[in-house]
């Protein structure tokens, strides 16, 4: 997949492209503020599958502006023609994938849209991005795991100010926080995610995402034992593989020719 073949999913309301490894997913409802509808969930939830399937190593998150997910679609929930379950496709796709995710966040995350960001590993912000759960002032419990999520990057304290006290973060908050990795103002936060995504990039795809998969399983652990054991056992396949011998001869070189 190329960034033309973006044009093959101009019914979508989620645009995919891949671009020298890195696959680009973008939001595109803006008339609906990107609210997370039956729809936009099921493409979404399509668009991760055929990046990663197009060869992509890595995924950066976007969305139209000026919004970047103004959460679950109330219609849809007031409708119910769909389990609350069925809407939730396009987030758990993107939280179970196995490459690396990039969330880059301009405009609000309101609700079921802060997921969005909080299913990615790292998120980005812009300085006009605000998280704001919101989940309770329409009535409604979280969902999609979120204050399992919302809690793990900003802990239970966060959590309750954020989704019991209706407390709202900027994008400078957030970072400080730990629920954004970095705030930049909004045009560069592009420019941004995509250094970050080239790293990636330019990195062993398999060893990415073995380690990927080692973070995933370790965050559970209690005691450092456990961690060691399942991180050894990576590392001595890691040593085993042609990468690790072919960068560790470039190193070598580099080391030697600086002589």
């Amino acid at each position: 997949m190329t960034a033309s073949d973006s044009n093959s999913h101009a019914d979508s309301v989620v645009r995919r492209r891949v671009e020298d490894g890195i696959g680009i997913v973008t939001l595109s409802d803006p008339a609906h503020r990107n609210a997370l509808s039956k729809r936009l969930s099921d493409d979404l939830a399509a668009a991760v599958e055929e990046v990663i399937t197009a060869g992509a190593a890595v995924l950066v998150l976007d969305a139209e502006a000026p919004v970047f997910s103004s959460g679950g679609s109330l219609d849809g929930l007031v409708d119910r023609r769909h389990d609350l379950s069925e809407m939730y496709a396009g987030y758990l796709t993107l939280a179970e994938a196995t490459i690396p995710t990039i969330a880059a966040v301009c405009g609000p995350a309101i609700g079921a849209g802060v997921n969005l960001a909080l299913a990615c590993d790292v998120v980005l912000a812009g300085e006009s991005a605000r998280f704001d759960p919101k989940f309770l002032d329409v009535g409604i419990h979280p969902g999609g795991g979120h204050l399992w999520q919302l809690s793990r990057r900003i802990g239970k304290q966060g959590a309750a100010a954020l989704v019991l006290c209706g407390d709202v973060l900027t994008g400078s908050e957030a970072a400080a926080c730990g629920l954004a990795w970095r705030c930049v103002p909004d045009d560069e936060l592009t420019g941004l995610a995509m250094r970050f995504a080239r790293r990636v990039v330019g990195r062993s795809p398999d060893l990415i995402r073995r380690t990927k998969q080692t973070l995933r399983q370790s965050t559970g652990f209690t005691e450092m034992g456990p961690a060691l054991d399942l991180e050894l056992k990576a590392q001595q396949w890691s040593v085993e593989q042609p990468y690790f011998h072919t960068r560790v001869r470039e190193v070598q070189d580099r080391i030697a020719r600086a002589r």
